[in-house]
């Protein structure tokens, strides 16, 4: 399946949407770390893709191009759903984010 059917499928359905903001740590260490945690925080990624509630993500960049933070659209049939990932991703739990926003979103279908 391509990205744009697979993008329409993922946002064409029942589910709550929310927009996530993380912005990482600023110590020396903090891209080092985020870099050791990323290949986990991908797993989950892919995983939660395939179950439909991964829409899209990146990451946020400073203007050299450095990571400096992330952002995913992901969606959820439930607030239990949602904290149930909350409290097992990696960024999150691994401290790789100093902070985070949850907030509701809605995807346009354009």
């Amino acid at each position: 399946m391509n990205f744009t059917l697979s993008f329409i499928n993922a946002i064409s359905n029942s589910m709550k949407q929310y927009l996530i903001t993380g912005y990482d740590h600023t110590d020396q260490g903090a891209l080092e770390r985020r870099m050791n945690v990323r290949p986990t925080h991908f797993i989950g990624a892919r995983e939660l893709k395939k179950t439909g509630n991964f829409v899209f993500g990146g990451a946020i960049l400073d203007n050299d191009g450095k990571m400096i933070g992330s952002i995913m659209v992901m969606q959820f049939e439930t607030e239990d759903a949602l904290e149930e990932w909350r409290q097992t991703e990696p960024y999150i739990i691994q401290k790789i984010w100093e902070t985070y926003e949850i907030k509701p979103f809605k995807v346009a279908e354009v």
